[in-house]
């Protein structure tokens, strides 16, 4: 398994541009899937539920430059875990989180980087903005000046065709140059995570900088 774990990754990797970003998504994956992982070049990894990451990350203490980013629903409840666990939020999609996570992060001294998740199309299975309610809450978000607010996070609702996925990632794209063509203090929108392993491609045409994969790396879970 290790072995084969490898050579995707390696496969994988060679087909991203340097610019491209791969996490590894180990969700109900075990520690010795995130070592072999590591082993063939991995560093960041992907986790979506708190306390499924704390047990993980406390085995893998020998690990110390690993780069962890959560890219699950986060709970208001919860945030303060995530940022003593995580490099990374992927999932902020909403200005309450969002302000909750600027105040956390000042208590606890850390500086988060984070995205904002956000829907280009309705889709009552995920959380996150609708494009409007985004850019009414920009200068809202650009006064969290704890947190490193780097772009924007996107995931399709399922059952789209190509076309339709094409349009999200693009439209994803074009709100992140339209958002960082204003004067924000704090808010930059460098990167884009959006794609996993049944559209990365897509995404990647579309100028993803960061690319969230698991089974396409792992196999499928169990």
């Amino acid at each position: 398994m290790t072995s084969s774990i490898s050579e995707r990754i390696t496969q994988i990797r060679a087909s991203l541009p340097p610019s491209v970003r791969l996490i590894a998504v180990t969700k109900q994956m075990p520690t010795e899937v995130i070592r072999a992982a590591y082993a063939a070049g991995i560093r960041d990894f992907g986790e979506n539920r708190i306390q499924e990451a704390a047990n993980k990350q406390a085995e893998l203490f020998d690990l110390p430059d690993i780069t962890w980013h959560f890219i699950g629903h986060l709970q208001t409840n919860k945030a303060k875990k995530a940022l003593e666990q995580f490099n990374w939020i992927h999932s902020v999609d909403n200005l309450k989180l969002a302000q909750r996570l600027d105040q956390l992060a000042q208590q606890l001294g850390v500086k988060p980087q984070v995205c904002l998740q956000v829907k280009i199309l309705p889709d009552p299975n995920k959380s996150g903005w609708s494009v409007p309610e985004l850019l009414a809450d920009l200068p809202a978000l650009d006064l969290c000046k704890n947190l490193q607010i780097q772009g924007l996070m996107t995931i399709p609702p399922f059952g789209l065709d190509d076309a339709e996925i094409n349009y999200v990632f693009n439209s994803t794209s074009k709100l992140a140059k339209e958002i960082a063509a204003q004067p924000w203090t704090h808010l930059q929108m460098n990167e884009l995570s959006m794609g996993m392993s049944g559209d990365y491609q897509l995404a990647v045409q579309a100028g993803a900088t960061m690319v969230r994969l698991g089974t396409i790396l792992f196999g499928k879970r169990t």
